[in-house]
C-alpha cells in the first residue's frame, strides 16, 4: 500500500473530501468542476456555433437581433465563468452557471416554438431542443443533483407554460400543443433519468474517495504489504485477531538520574530504531511509543503466524541489543536491559479520526490484558514474558519456559511463561547492520 504526495495541479483541480472523509456537499462537485471547466466551456461554444448556424440557415427565426444579443451575451458569461472558477466562490458560480444554462434553453425552445407556429422543420426543431438536453446532461455530470432539478424544473416549466398558453389564448402566436407535447415529455423523461443517475453517481464516487482517504490515512501508519481496509464498506475500526508486543527499558529512570536526561534521550532513540527496524523486517507494525516503553501488533496473517513472527522478533531485537551493548561497553557506557511482554487476542484495529486529528489504534481487552502481562514481567524482572495464549498459538514450536505462580491481586492477569534470553554474542547468529549508537 503506498501513497504518492499530490501535487499543486493535483490538490487544486482533484475532488476533495471533508476532513472525515465524507463527501460535504460541495467539495467533490467543486472538485470536478474545476477540473472540467475549460471541456465545459468548450461543449458551451461548440454548442453555440451550432445554433448560430441554424439561425442563420432558418428563414422562420422571429426577434433576429434579440436571438443574437442573447447568444453572445451567453457566450461572453460563460467565458468569465471558466475563467473565474478557481478563484471564486464555486458553489455560487454553479448556481450562476445553472441559472444562465436554464435561462438559454427556455430560451430557444420559446423562441422556436413562436416562430413556428405555423410550420415547423425538422432540423430547426432538433436545434431548438438541442440545447435542453445538452445542457441537462452538463449539468448532471457536476454531480450537484439539486442543480440538475432545478435546471429541469426551470426549462420544463417555460416549456409547459407557453403550449399551456398556447392552447388557452391562441391568439398569442404560440403554437397548439399537438407538435411539441413529445419533446417536453421526452425532456421530463430525461430530466427524472440523469437526476437519478447522477445521485447514483455521487454516491458512489463519494464512496469511493472516502475508501481512498481512510487507504491514505492508513498509509501513514501501516507498513506497506498490511491491508486493513475493507472493500465494501466503513472501516473506522474493525475486529482482527493480533500479536501483541511491548517493551520497555528496564531501570530507565535510574539511568535518567545518573546519566542526565540530554544522554538517555539519545540511548532510548537509538533502541527505538533498533527495535523498528525489527518490528518492520518481521512484518509487524509499531502503533506508537510511550515514554521508554514501544508497543507494537502483528495483525497480518493467520494467529499462529502473528505469534511465530513476534517471537522471532523479539529474539531478534536480543540479539541487535547484544550487539550495541557491547559497543556501548567498549565506550564506557552501561548495558541496556530490555522486557519484552507478548500477548495475543481479538482487538479492534483501525484509525479513530475526529476530524481534528488522526491516530491509529488498537483497543480491546487484550491490549488491557498486555497491561497487566507487562507490569508483571517488570516485577518479576524478566526478559521475557509470554502468556499462555501465545504458547499455544505456538504450538509445538513454542521455546522451553517456566509457568509463574499467581500472586494474590493477579487474578485478572493471564497465565504467564518466563523464558530464558538468548545468551551473549558468542552464540549469536551472523551480525547484520545497526543503526548507529548514539552516546
Amino acid at each position: 500500500m503506498t501513497t504518492r504526495h499530490p501535487s499543486p495541479t493535483d490538490r487544486d483541480t482533484a475532488p476533495r473530501l471533508a476532513p472525515d472523509g465524507r463527501d460535504d456537499g460541495l467539495n467533490l462537485a467543486d472538485g470536478l468542476a474545476a477540473a472540467t471547466a475549460a471541456r465545459v466551456l468548450a461543449m458551451r461554444l461548440v454548442m453555440l456555433g451550432v445554433l448560430g448556424i441554424s439561425a442563420h440557415l432558418s428563414d422562420g427565426v422571429l426577434h433576429a437581433g434579440s436571438h443574437w444579443f442573447i447568444l453572445g451575451g451567453y457566450a461572453v458569461s460563460s467565458l468569465w465563468i471558466a475563467l473565474t472558477a478557481r478563484r471564486r466562490n464555486g458553489g455560487r458560480l454553479a448556481w450562476i452557471a445553472t441559472l444562465l444554462d436554464a435561462a438559454l434553453a427556455a430560451y430557444i425552445v420559446l423562441e422556436y416554438m413562436m416562430a413556428a407556429s405555423e410550420a415547423a422543420d425538422e432540423p430547426g426543431t432538433l436545434a431548438s431542443r438541442l440545447p435542453a438536453f445538452l445542457l441537462l446532461l452538463e449539468s448532471g455530470l457536476t454531480l450537484r443533483p439539486r442543480q440538475t432539478a432545478v435546471f429541469a424544473a426551470v426549462v420544463a416549466g417555460v416549456w409547459s407554460g407557453a403550449l399551456g398558453l398556447g392552447l388557452l389564448h391562441p391568439g398569442l402566436g404560440l403554437p397548439p400543443p399537438g407538435p411539441h407535447v413529445f419533446g417536453l415529455l421526452s425532456f421530463v423523461v430525461a430530466s427524472v433519468f440523469v437526476i437519478e443517475g447522477v445521485t447514483r453517481l455521487r454516491r458512489g464516487v463519494a464512496t469511493m474517495l472516502r475508501l481512498e482517504h481512510e487507504r491514505a490515512t492508513l498509509a501513514r501508519f501501516v507498513p506497506a504489504g498490511i491491508d486493513l481496509v475493507r472493500r465494501d464498506g466503513a472501516t473506522a475500526l474493525q475486529p482482527r485477531h493480533a500479536c501483541l508486543l511491548a517493551l520497555d527499558i528496564r531501570g530507565f529512570s535510574a539511568l535518567t538520574r545518573e546519566w542526565g536526561e540530554a544522554r538517555v534521550v539519545d540511548w532510548l532513540l537509538a533502541v527505538r530504531a533498533l527495535a523498528h527496524a525489527a518490528v518492520t523486517e518481521r512484518g509487524g507494525l509499531v502503533d506508537k511509543y510511550v515514554g521508554d516503553g514501544i508497543l507494537a501488533q502483528f495483525v497480518d496473517g493467520a494467529p499462529a503466524g502473528q505469534a511465530a513472527a513476534a517471537l522471532a522478533c523479539v529474539r531478534e531485537i536480543e540479539v541487535r541489543m547484544h550487539r550495541m551493548n557491547a559497543a556501548r561497553r567498549r565506550d564506557g557506557l552501561p548495558a541496556l536491559a530490555l522486557t519484552a511482554s507478548l500477548h495475543a487476542g481479538e482487538v479492534l484495529v483501525g484509525v479513530l479520526d475526529d476530524g481534528a486529528r488522526a491516530e491509529f489504534t488498537v483497543l480491546g481487552p487484550a491490549m488491557n490484558a498486555l497491561a497487566r502481562v507487562e507490569a508483571r514481567a517488570k516485577r518479576e524482572n524478566l526478559s521475557l514474558a509470554v502468556s499462555k495464549r501465545v504458547m499455544r498459538l505456538l504450538g509445538p514450536a513454542a521455546p522451553a519456559g517456566f509457568r509463574l505462580p499467581r500472586r494474590p491481586g493477579e487474578e485478572d492477569c493471564p497465565d504467564l511463561f518466563g523464558l530464558d534470553p538468548l545468551p551473549g554474542p558468542a552464540a549469536a547468529p551472523a551480525p547484520s547492520p545497526l543503526p548507529a549508537v548514539a552516546s
